[in-house]
């Protein structure tokens, strides 16, 4: 693997590249026969004001807002959220943390925030189509009041239509998931009904029907309540996707390895119980036309999740309820698919276990858990054992079936 001499800097394994002999088609923008290239996963970078300017007046007042303490530290405060420390108090170490950014950690912060800074950044990048998900928007989730989380929701829809849609969405290359907060049945129904009238590119629900931790009687996504959301989702043809922190406080725990800890546990994991519970309750199964996808969480436990689904349907029998006249594993391959940024361990299982066309890939810009702006050196570390079919599909004509995107290369 080829290593940048002398380069000490914390972000130079982005830039490592075993190359390309053998490839035909790569997603290097000098490439004269670049891959069609799909990001299944980037994020907005909303203005500040972007909710208080568009929410109904009656929700302002609780909206996500900055708290600054008598020590100097700066604090997110949510509903439905322990409060997050964004700044540390003077001379404390989780002030200095900020001091370990170098230049493109920096970059990445402030990336995103105009489409033209944006498309620019996608070609350099070889990405042709991005599928662009909440990054403040995020919290319209962070509240236990269905409600108001769907105000929120809505407000972010706006925001992102008036920003993405004008001149027909920019080509198609920068387009928006609509947030629904299920929650609030009658607001999400109408809401999607919404949506795609404006030519939204998919939906993103939270990962919980009400935010905040697992409880007797919080409706679940597994209830015949939300029959009548699946139905109007269905005959829209919007697939569906459960994005990462979207269904409770993904900041569980303090102390040592916190930050390694809720990433893998309290945030990344989230995404799978609402993908079981459809899949379990018979809803994708009543619901063929459904198709609903795992965002960023990656794709290694795939090939365990539907082993696993699979095993309790068989072993468990005798609990089990509803009886499926197929396999969960059947139904996963049929109507779901996952996303990931770079996910060796998944990768290495892909063909081994037919599940080349239930991935996508995403370069998750401009956050640091994603490839940008070094996507080329990340596909070719992890994709060199893959045909060229798949990797074809994966990087991006999964993305175009599933959404309904024009093929351009």
């Amino acid at each position: 693997m080829a290593l940048l001499e002398h380069d000490s800097s914390p972000n130079a394994w982005r830039r490592e590249s075993p190359g390309v002999a053998g490839w035909d088609r790569t997603i290097r923008p000098d490439d004269p026969r670049k891959l069609f290239v799909v990001s299944a996963d980037c994020h907005a970078n909303e203005p500040p004001m972007y909710l208080e300017e568009r929410i109904e007046p009656e929700f302002r007042e609780r909206l996500p807002h900055l708290v600054r303490r008598e020590d100097g530290s700066e604090w997110l405060v949510t509903e439905g959220n322990s409060p997050q420390r964004v700044k540390g108090a003077p001379g404390t170490v989780q002030e200095r943390a900020g001091s370990r950014m170098d230049d493109e950690d920096m970059r990445r912060n402030a990336s995103g925030r105009g489409v033209a800074e944006r498309l620019a950044d996608q070609d350099a990048d070889g990405v042709d189509v991005e599928l662009i998900f909440p990054n403040k928007g995020l919290l319209c989730w962070a509240t236990p009041d269905p409600v108001f989380a769907m105000a929120m929701c809505r407000a972010w829809n706006r925001w992102a239509h008036e920003t993405f849609s004008p001149g027909g969405w920019h080509g198609g290359r920068t387009l928006p998931l609509a947030s629904i907060a299920a929650g609030d049945l009658d607001g999400a129904i109408a809401e999607v009904h919404w949506a795609a009238e404006q030519g939204f590119a998919g939906l993103c629900l939270g990962n919980s029907a009400v935010y905040g931790p697992k409880a007797s009687g919080k409706p679940e996504y597994n209830d015949p309540v939300f029959e009548p959301l699946w139905s109007e989702i269905e005959d829209t043809g919007l697939a569906v996707t459960f994005h990462v922190s979207t269904g409770r406080d993904p900041r569980a725990v303090t102390g040592a390895g916190g930050a390694i800890v809720n990433y893998v546990c309290h945030s990344m994991e989230t995404t799978i119980e609402p993908l079981v519970q459809l899949i379990a309750s018979g809803t994708l199964s009543r619901h063929p036309g459904l198709r609903v996808g795992l965002v960023e969480s990656g794709i290694g436990f795939v090939p365990w999740l539907i082993e696993t689904m699979d095993w309790a349907h068989k072993a468990h029998h005798f609990w089990v309820r509803p009886q499926l006249d197929e396999l969960p594993s059947e139904v996963f391959r049929r109507q779901c698919f996952a996303t990931f940024q770079e996910d060796h361990a998944g990768l290495l299982a892909a063909e081994q276990h037919d599940l080349v066309d239930n991935l996508m890939w995403a370069n998750d810009y401009p956050h640091h858990e994603g490839s940008w702006p070094h996507s080329a050196a990340s596909v070719e570390r992890q994709m060199g054992h893959l045909r060229p079919e798949s990797r074809a599909a994966i990087l991006g004509l999964n993305a175009a079936r599933v959404f309904g995107l024009p093929v351009t290369r």
